[in-house]
C-alpha cells in the first residue's frame, strides 16, 4: 500500500495529492445539494398554497425535518458497514451520490409521493456517501501524519464552500423563482459531483476498492488494549429491541402528526402516558441498561474513558438540538419575523456585500480548479470537463442572480440567506481557532465544550432580545436583521469549539478496535440531537402562543449556558476519567 500511496503523492496541488482535490470538489457538490435543499425544506412545507407550498402548520414541518436529519446520521452506520465489509469506499460514495441525485430529482416534482420518496433516497444516499469520503482521505494519508491536519483543513473548506453556495443559490431560486428550481438545482450539481468522481477514481490507486475478506477472529489484541468483550445474545437482543423502538418512534412521530392521528403505531396509553412517550422512554431505558451491563466489564482505564465519551456525547446531543434550529425555527423567524426589505443606502450596501460574498469565494475555488486541471487534465480529461461545465453554470447563475438584484431599487433579503453566514464565518475564523488549539493556551476538552455551549447560549440570547417586543401569538413582525447576524456569528464560534474536535477526542479515548463502535454511539448521539431539534421547534409554537417567541429562545439560552457551566464544573472529574488524554 505504501508504494501506491507514494504514487498518489507524485502529482501535487498546493502541496497535497491531486486526489484530495477530486474529493474536495465531490464533497463540495454534495454539501451544495444537501444544504441547498435543507435551506428550503421547512419553508416549502409551511409556505401557503398561494405561494406554491403545502401550507402545513409549522409543527408538522419541524417534525418531519427532525426525523429526516436524524435518519441521515443514523444511515451512516449502514453505509459505513457496507463500505467496510462489502462494496468498498469508492462504490459506496458512487451509490450514495446516485441515490441523492435521484432524491433531489424526485423532490423537484413536488407531489407528496415524490417528496417523500426523495427524502427517503436522500437519507440512504447520505448514509453511503457521508462516512466514506473521510475514509478515503484517511487511507490516502496513511504514514503521512504530518500532512493530515492540512488535508482535513482543505477538505473542510470544500465542505463549507459547498454549503455556502448551495444555500445562496438554491435558496435564491427556491424563494424567488420556484421551489422546484431550488430542489432541482441541488440534484443537478450532485449529478455533476458523481460524474466527476467516477471518471477520476483511478487517481486513488488501490484505495477504496472492494475490501479483501480477513479472519477477524485471528487478530491479536495488542498489549495496551483491553481484552475482548464480545456482545452476548442477551445484549444483542437489547440492542435490537431498543433500535427497533427508537426507529419506529422517529418514523411514527411525523406520520402521526401529519395524518392527524389516522396513522399512529402507538395509539394507546399506559399508566396515563401517551404510547409514543412510553415507546421512546423504553428505548432509552434499554440503552441505559445495556451500558450498565457492559461498561463494568471493561478494565478500569477503558471504562473510565468510555464514561468520559458518554459525557461529551450527552453535551453533544443538546448542542446539535439547539444549533439545528438554524434551518427550522430560525429560518421561520427570518421569514416571518425579520425586516428583510432594505431601501436606499442599506439596499445598496447589501447588494455590494452580497456580490463580494459570492464572487470572491467563487474566484478562489475557480483558481484551485485551474491548478487541479494543470495536474490532471491529461489523464482525467472527461472528469475535468464535467467539473469545468459545472463551474460555468455556477458562474452563470451567480451573475444572473446578482444582476437581477441590482435591477431592483430595493433589496429583499431571502430568508435562507442568513444560513450562508455560518459557512462564511467558518471559512473566515477556522484558521484562527486552529492557531488557538496549537498554542500554549489550548483549552482542555471540558473547557472547549463549555466555551462552545456558552457561545451557543449567547447566540440564542441575541435572538431572544430581538424577539422581546413581538406580541404573544403574533404571526409576523419586523425585527432587525442584526440580531440574526449575531446569532449565526456566535453559533459558528461555538461550532468551531465543539464540532471539529469532537471525533478527535473519541479516537483518543478508546482503543483502536473499539473506535468503529464508539463512532456509532457518537453518531447516535448526533441523530438524537437532530430529532430533538425538531421536537424543540415543535415546542416553540405552543410556547410562542402562550408566553411569546422570546421566551422560547430564552429557554434554549438557559439550557445551553447551563450545560456549558456543567462542563466547566465537572472538569476535575472528567480529567480523572480521561487518564492523561488531552
Amino acid at each position: 500500500m505504501s508504494t501506491s500511496i507514494d504514487q498518489i503523492f507524485k502529482d501535487k496541488v498546493l502541496g497535497h495529492p491531486a486526489g484530495l482535490f477530486v474529493l474536495f470538489f465531490t464533497e463540495m457538490w454534495e454539501r451544495f445539494s444537501y444544504y441547498g435543499m435543507r435551506a428550503l425544506l421547512v419553508m416549502f412545507f409551511t409556505a401557503s398554497l398561494m405561494d406554491e407550498g403545502w401550507g402545513w402548520p409549522r409543527e408538522y414541518a419541524y417534525a418531519i425535518f427532525g426525523t429526516y436529519t436524524s435518519l441521515v446520521y443514523l444511515s451512516t452506520l449502514l453505509g459505513g458497514y457496507f463500505a467496510d465489509k462489502i462494496i468498498g469506499y469508492r462504490y459506496a460514495v458512487a451509490v450514495g451520490a446516485l441515490l441523492m441525485t435521484l432524491g433531489h430529482g424526485a423532490m423537484a416534482l413536488e407531489t407528496p409521493f415524490f417528496i417523500y420518496t426523495g427524502l427517503t433516497l436522500l437519507v440512504f444516499g447520505s448514509g453511503f456517501f457521508k462516512p466514506n469520503m473521510t475514509s478515503i482521505i484517511s487511507e490516502m494519508y496513511k504514514g503521512k501524519d504530518e500532512k493530515k491536519d492540512g488535508a482535513y483543513t482543505i477538505f473542510y473548506m470544500g465542505v463549507n464552500a459547498g454549503a455556502f453556495l448551495g444555500i445562496l443559490l438554491c435558496g435564491y431560486l427556491g424563494e424567488k423563482v420556484g421551489w422546484r428550481w431550488g430542489f432541482g438545482l441541488a440534484g443537478i450539481f450532485m449529478f455533476f459531483g458523481l460524474l466527476q468522481f467516477w471518471f477520476a477514481q483511478n487517481i486513488f490507486g488501490d484505495i477504496g476498492k472492494k475490501p479483501v475478506k480477513t479472519n477477524d477472529a485471528a487478530k491479536e489484541v495488542s498489549a495496551n488494549e483491553p481484552k475482548f468483550n464480545p456482545f452476548t445474545h442477551f445484549q444483542l437482543a437489547i440492542i435490537g429491541v431498543a433500535s427497533l423502538l427508537g426507529l419506529s418512534w422517529i418514523l411514527n412521530d411525523p406520520v402521526s402528526k401529519i395524518s392527524e392521528g389516522a396513522y399512529n403505531l402507538f395509539n394507546f396509553k399506559m399508566f396515563g402516558t401517551e404510547g409514543s412517550n412510553v415507546v421512546i422512554l423504553t428505548a432509552l431505558l434499554l440503552f441505559v441498561v445495556l451500558l450498565i451491563i457492559r461498561i463494568p466489564r471493561y478494565d478500569r482505564i477503558t471504562r473510565d474513558r468510555m464514561l468520559a465519551v458518554m459525557f461529551f456525547a450527552f453535551i453533544t446531543i443538546f448542542f446539535w438540538a439547539i444549533f439545528e434550529q438554524a434551518p427550522s425555527s430560525l429560518t421561520i423567524f427570518a421569514r416571518d419575523y425579520t425586516q428583510r426589505i432594505l431601501e436606499g443606502n442599506a439596499a445598496d450596501i447589501f447588494k455590494v456585500v452580497n456580490s463580494l460574498m459570492t464572487i470572491i469565494p467563487l474566484g478562489i475555488i475557480t483558481w484551485v480548479l485551474i491548478l487541479l486541471f494543470r495536474k490532471t487534465f491529461a489523464k482525467y480529461a472527461l472528469s475535468n470537463i464535467i467539473l469545468a461545465l459545472s463551474f460555468l453554470i455556477i458562474w452563470g447563475i451567480s451573475i444572473w442572480m446578482l444582476n437581477a438584484e441590482f435591477q431592483e431599487e430595493i433589496a429583499e433579503v431571502p430568508a435562507s440567506w442568513f444560513g450562508v453566514l455560518n459557512s462564511l464565518f467558518i471559512i473566515a475564523f477556522a484558521p484562527l481557532f486552529s492557531k488557538w488549539w496549537e498554542s500554549k493556551y489550548n483549552p482542555n476538552a471540558n473547557m472547549k465544550y463549555a466555551i462552545g455551549m456558552v457561545l451557543l447560549g449567547i447566540g440564542m440570547a441575541c435572538v431572544a432580545i430581538g424577539a422581546s417586543d413581538i406580541p404573544v401569538g403574533a404571526a409576523t413582525a419586523s425585527v432587525s436583521m442584526v440580531w440574526l447576524i449575531l446569532v449565526y456569528f456566535f453559533h459558528t464560534m461555538g461550532e468551531l469549539c465543539v464540532s471539529p474536535v469532537a471525533l478527535s477526542y473519541v479516537s483518543k479515548l478508546v482503543p483502536g478496535r473499539m473506535i468503529a463502535m464508539m463512532f456509532g454511539i457518537w453518531y447516535l448521539a448526533v441523530a438524537i440531537g437532530m430529532k430533538l431539534a425538531g421536537v424543540f421547534g415543535e415546542a416553540s409554537e405552543g410556547i410562542a402562543n402562550e408566553y411569546g417567541l422570546s421566551y422560547f429562545f430564552w429557554i434554549l439560552t438557559a439550557v445551553a449556558v447551563g450545560l456549558g457551566v456543567l462542563s466547566a464544573v465537572l472538569y476535575p472529574v472528567i480529567k480523572k476519567l480521561m487518564h492523561g488524554v488531552r
